[in-house]
Formats: C-alpha cells, structure tokens, sequence
C-alpha cells in the first residue's frame, strides 16, 4: 500500500486497462472518481511509453460521469461557451479562472456542509428563526456567486465598474495621437479585444447574480 500523501502511479496499458502500481490491482474509471473524491493523488501513465496521460484520463472520467443519468453538472450553456473559448485569446485565462474558482469553491463548500448538519438538528420552531443555518446556506449561495465574480476580477487585467459596465470614456484612445506603427497597432488592437472579451465575460457573471 502506498504511504498516506504519496502519489499512486496508475498504469495504462494498450487493452485499456488501468494497472494501480500502489495497490498491484486492476482498477477502473469509477475507481479513480473514488480516488479522487477520497482526495488521493494519482497520475495515470502509458505504461509502455511512461508519458503522463493523466489529463485526458481524467478529462475521460468527466465524460463518463456526464452520461450517468441524473448526475449531469454542466449546463449546456457552459460548455459552449468553453468551447468557444478553445483558440480564442482567452484560452490563456480561463484555466486559471476554472482552478481558483473551483478551489474558492470547494472551500465554500465545507462550510455549507457543516451549516447543513447543523440545520438538520435543528426543531421546526427553530427552522422558522431567521438566523437559522438554512437562512445561513441560502446566504452562502449567493456568496458564491460573489466569489466568482470576484475570482474573474482577479484575472482580468482591466477593472470592470460594478455592474459589469464599463466606462466608455476609459481607455478610449486620443483622437489627437498618432497611431502607434507597425506591430504596436497590432498589439494595441489585440489588447482592444482581449478587454472587450473579458468585460463580455464579466457581465455574463454579474447577470448570474
């Protein structure tokens, strides 16, 4: 058995099958999700190149867990738009977004967890206080959806206003300038772009507020 914190090395071989060097026994996708909720590390390698293939494994587990009625998580919405995002000048911001979001995230979610239990123990007169844990967990969604916001803030080079408009005065060039030659217009028009993307992107967030 491998020591608590070490990262398991599952092998893949051509067949298909998933080989857990730590425990010297087949395993399958649905093994892994269990891996992964028990929060214990892996990487999955081709097992006859040792080229880490771990990504697409997993990326193949989401699929999986996708088509199994009643546990589908991502709205169609979503993913278009994150496939869109595939070769746009985006693609560099969103993984980063997605990690510190869901990280964010699943900090929340602990604290919803206990809010939870100890609404669960709680009579029905005391279900009916306003300061109630349940009142608590609703509260705590709409923090959520604040701290995506705020997560999208933090990657976007040029603040947005609240409300997710921006200023049309700002960042207006001056008509009296001359136009930067060369590569600078192409970078400068590129910059234009990538601000009007991320302010899209921002507003999108806000109207989920």
């Amino acid at each position: 058995m491998p020591a608590k914190g070490e990262t398991v090395v599952i092998k893949k071989y051509a067949n298909r099958r998933l080989y857990n060097t730590g425990t010297s026994t087949y395993v399958t996708l649905e093994d892994l999700a269990e891996m992964v909720k028990r929060n214990e590390d892996f990487t999955v390698q081709d097992a006859k190149t040792g080229v880490d293939i771990t990504h697409p494994v997993l990326t193949q587990i989401i699929f999986e867990l996708e088509n199994k009625n009643g546990q589908t998580m991502l709205p169609v919405p979503f993913l278009r738009q994150l496939i869109a995002f595939y070769g746009d000048q985006m693609q560099m911001v969103v993984p980063s977004f997605l990690e510190q979001s869901m990280i964010a995230f699943a900090r929340e979610q602990e604290r919803m967890r206990e809010q939870m239990k100890k609404a669960m123990g709680k009579s029905p007169l005391e279900m009916m206080n306003p300061a109630n844990p349940v009142k608590a967990f609703e509260d705590q969604a709409r923090r959520n959806i604040e701290m995506f916001q705020n997560a999208m803030r933090m990657f976007t080079p040029f603040p947005v206003p609240d409300g997710g408009q921006a200023d049309p005065e700002e960042g207006q060039p001056d008509e009296t300038a001359e136009p930067p030659a060369g590569g600078d217009a192409d970078k400068g028009e590129e910059l234009k772009e990538l601000r009007e993307q991320i302010a899209a992107m921002q507003r999108k967030i806000d109207r989920l507020g």
